[in-house]
């Protein structure tokens, strides 16, 4: 990612004043949401109060720009009018599409085709996430085995594996097609998630969450994100990953919401980088 194509505003720590410094110690509230420091003991970045503790110098300064209350009452309702109108029609036209994958997986190991997960969305509010099973029963169980193992292919909080042996032949069909990913079109409708949105996190992951991480939570989770439409996505680390969804955080526009949802429809028909 470019500096140029960056909108946020990072600083190095010799960058932040003496003013702002001081009053972060002080715990007064500046013109900026949050100050993260890293600390040299725990080598997790803490904020505010806990800052005061740590001798070791600011990592990193964040500070997203202001918009009006009109600006941002306006997206919210034609953002949320939008999630309902689009849901409901992608239902009502694609449900033979997922009445197929919720078949298919029945037929594969004759368990139940749906997959449960307890997601957070803004402001870490938990909810029901809803997917078309597509891992073998009890692979949430053989999770901790693999990272064990050493076989965890994606740095920070998060697991991913290329070839996870969890996956089931025909979840790799729903998986490389994102029809597993179908009935979280409910979770939009019933306002959950959004059409588009950094995607939910589970509870242990977002646990371990630096304070600069967990900005990624300031708005609700979405079925599409910048990441996702990012060529060879799963290469990217979880570092920039974070950076992408604060930088869709920052520009949030029904315009950029378009673009997304084209080029992940783009990216479904030409699923490179997919895991």
């Amino acid at each position: 990612m470019t500096g140029k194509s960056n909108k946020f505003a990072y600083e190095k720590a010799t960058d932040i004043s003496a003013e702002k410094r001081a009053a972060v110690e002080r715990n007064v509230a500046v013109s900026v949401p949050s100050v993260v420091f890293s600390d040299a003991n725990s080598g997790k970045s803490v904020i505010g109060r806990d800052a005061r503790t740590t001798t070791s110098a600011p990592a990193i300064f964040y500070a997203p720009k202001k918009k009006s209350a009109l600006r941002r009452g306006l997206y919210a309702f034609v953002k949320r009018a939008f999630d309902i109108v689009s849901s409901l029609l992608a239902i009502i036209i694609l449900s033979p599409v997922m009445l197929f994958g919720i078949i298919g997986k029945w037929i594969e190991d004759g368990h139940n085709p749906f997959y449960v997960s307890v997601r957070l969305t803004k402001n870490g509010k938990p909810f029901k996430l809803l997917k078309i099973r597509s891992m073998r029963i009890g692979a949430d169980k053989e999770k901790d085995v693999l990272i064990a193992q050493g076989l965890n292919e994606a740095d920070g909080p998060v697991f991913k594996m290329k070839n996870d042996p969890r996956i089931t032949r025909f979840g790799r069909f729903l998986r490389k097609t994102s029809i597993d990913e179908l009935p979280q079109l409910f979770n939009i409708l019933k306002g959950d998630m959004s059409v588009v949105g950094p995607r939910p996190p589970l509870p242990n992951e977002a646990e371990n969450y630096t304070s600069y991480q967990s900005h990624r939570l300031d708005v609700k989770s979405g079925l599409l994100c910048t990441w996702q439409v990012t060529p060879y996505r799963n290469s990217v680390s979880f570092e920039d990953w974070v950076k992408l969804d604060l930088e869709y955080i920052e520009n949030q526009s029904i315009w950029l919401d378009i673009k997304i949802i084209f080029k992940a429809i783009g990216a479904v028909l030409r699923p490179k980088g997919a895991m």
